[in-house]
């Protein structure tokens, strides 16, 4: 699946960097990858991405400094340099892509505001499909970047082919600081779009997927312009240990892949783990109009009946019947990982919880505004002052 993926804003850049290293350490080129910000501090820090593929926008009005978590700023910003940022599309080519990904925070202000005019522009003149791995705030980092998420949210569904959510209230990891977590989160998401990304992606000299998924059925799955939650679960692969003339294998107490174990079993189980697991955002599995399952790992450990098995369980848990399924063998890893997309998922208890508190938001910043000028206009006995007009 080849990407031309976008990082837009702060928490954009940082997963599309990390997204672009992954890629790196993996010997793969078929990632393009674009940073966009207001903050020129920001795509400083960036590592991975040539400093050529980095666009400063918003200079003239912004200064470089970001536009705090302003939104509707991050949006003016974007639809006055939209011109700008196509042109370093084209630049970089797209006759090859399977698919556009913007990545953004939709708290903030940059990714929020400008990932939803991206995303408009890139659908009306391209053919290829436009995704967004959009991240929500955390209940407590405040309404206002709920109020901003709820505002991208909405947008963006009217013109993205899908919209992948990551929760990152529901991925907080304990003992951690604000910035470690956020950290975890981002290498989460990076997993989980590294196995998306093999997809089609040719395999390995000498290596045979049982099942092959290509970028079709990832377009065909992901259709539609709904959102959805992704699961991921892996397994560590037990390596060959000779103990004696009978190359006996020597056991492990942690719970191991072998080759001797039922493969099936173990791949079917596996994909269950991943679909009932940690999701992207918590959604009703049952409420998903259609799956799509990819297992990846040393092709001695992968299994087609397993597949099958994992395919039939899952066509009975979602609302539609499309359950497509496929691996990718490869010997560069030690686990055998399961990734499922659960696509246009309509059962999800954090979106609702987002509108509450927009809604919230929303009378609050208006009840304010109304009262700050109600507050200024009384400093002045209006008796003795008439004002211009």
């Amino acid at each position: 699946m080849r990407f031309f993926a976008i990082g837009f804003g702060q928490a954009g850049g940082k997963i599309l960097d990390l997204f672009m290293e992954n890629e790196k350490l993996r010997g793969t080129n078929t990632l393009k990858a674009l940073a966009v910000n207001t903050a020129r501090t920001d795509l400083m820090g960036l590592k991975h991405i040539p400093p050529k593929n980095r666009i400063l926008i918003g200079q003239t009005t912004v200064k470089g400094h970001g536009v705090g978590t302003d939104n509707k700023l991050g949006a003016k910003v974007a639809q006055e340099e939209i011109e700008t940022i196509l042109n370093a599309i084209d630049e970089m080519g797209t006759h090859e892509v399977d698919a556009f990904l913007i990545i953004a925070g939709l708290g903030g202000g940059t990714g929020s505001g400008g990932s939803p005019v991206l995303a408009k522009y890139l659908s009306e003149m391209y053919s290829e499909p436009v995704y967004c791995v959009g991240v929500l705030p955390a209940p407590e980092e405040g309404k206002l970047y709920s109020l901003n998420a709820a505002r991208s949210m909405i947008t963006l569904l009217k013109y993205v082919d899908n919209l992948i959510l990551v929760d990152n209230g529901a991925w907080k990891f304990e003992g951690l600081s604000l910035k470690e977590s956020y950290a975890k989160i981002n290498e989460e998401i990076v997993r989980r779009l590294a196995i998306l990304a093999r997809a089609g992606e040719p395999v390995e000299e000498n290596l045979v997927g049982e099942m092959v998924v290509d970028s079709s059925e990832v377009i065909n799955t992901l259709r539609g312009g709904g959102i959805s939650s992704i699961g991921y679960a892996t397994l560590p692969v037990q390596e060959k240990k000779k103990t004696g003339l009978f190359g006996l294998f020597k056991k492990k107490e942690t719970e191991l892949v072998t080759a001797e174990e039922d493969k099936s079993t173990k791949i079917a189980t596996l994909v269950r783990k991943a679909a009932l697991g940690r999701l992207t955002i918590p959604c009703n599995i049952s409420s998903a109009e259609r799956a799509l399952v990819l297992v990846a790992g040393p092709p001695e450990y992968l299994d087609r009946k397993g597949l099958e098995k994992a395919k039939l369980w899952l066509e009975e848990q979602i609302a539609g019947v499309e359950v497509r399924a496929g691996d990718y063998p490869t010997r560069r890893t030690k686990h055998v990982a399961a990734l499922v997309v659960l696509a246009n998922v309509t059962e999800i208890p954090r979106v609702k919880q987002l509108q509450k508190l927009a809604a919230e938001a929303r009378e609050e910043v208006e009840e304010a505004e109304k009262v700050r000028i109600e507050k200024t206009i009384s400093l002045f006995d209006e008796e003795d002052l008439e004002p211009l007009f």
